[in-house]
């Protein structure tokens, strides 16, 4: 999931509120330049087309914004009191990670998370390994990490270690994001959150 320049949303929710009322994946947007012989030039396209081409006018090429964790993406959705953003951004991370071709979790996975060099550290990262658990559910202990040995991460690492889920995978894609794991099973990567 990519978040837009909130500039270039503002101009898509713009021209998708020129109709009120209307559902915004069925509107197009026609321009017509009549001509003098009676002829006309015409362009048509979604909403978010000429939003597009507007802000590229305006500001240059659109850029994805940095990517965040879903929990993060609803957290800000929160914060602007847009329930049904908040909603839909849980609501389609957890269809992601259940339609994923390699979901659900086996045991014998690795699962590795990248974090950005911030405040506390340098770029870092932790791997899991999924095994089974007592209780019949996944457990995913710790196996290595990166991260530097500081009071101030104490608690912090290893806190995505978990026993006994039925989806031991849930916390890091919600927490962490999917684009910051890579997931591996019997030696081969099966989701690599980096790519494009």
């Amino acid at each position: 999931m990519r978040r837009t320049d909130p500039r270039l949303q503002i101009m898509t929710e713009a021209i998708e509120r020129l109709i009120p009322g209307a559902v915004p994946a069925e509107m197009i947007v026609y321009v017509i330049e009549k001509l003098a012989d009676g002829g006309q030039h015409e362009w048509s396209g979604r909403p978010k087309s000429l939003a597009e081409k507007l802000f590229t006018a305006l500001y240059g090429r659109p850029r994805a914004a940095e990517q965040s964790s879903p929990l993060a993406q609803a957290e800000d959705a929160k914060r602007r009191r847009d329930l049904g953003a908040e909603l839909d951004i849980l609501m389609d991370a957890g269809a992601a990670l259940a339609s994923a071709p390699w979901y659900p979790a086996r045991a014998g996975d690795l699962v590795h998370v990248h974090y950005e060099a911030g405040g506390l550290s340098d770029a870092s990262g932790e791997t899991y390994r999924i095994s089974a658990g007592a209780d019949g559910f996944l457990s995913m202990q710790l196996l290595c990490h990166t991260l530097p040995d500081t009071e101030d991460l104490d608690g912090l690492v290893g806190c995505f270690a978990i026993e006994d889920d039925p989806d031991p995978l849930t916390d890091l894609w919600f927490e962490a994001g999917p684009h910051r794991l890579t997931i591996v099973r019997d030696g081969r990567p099966v989701h690599i959150g980096g790519a494009r």
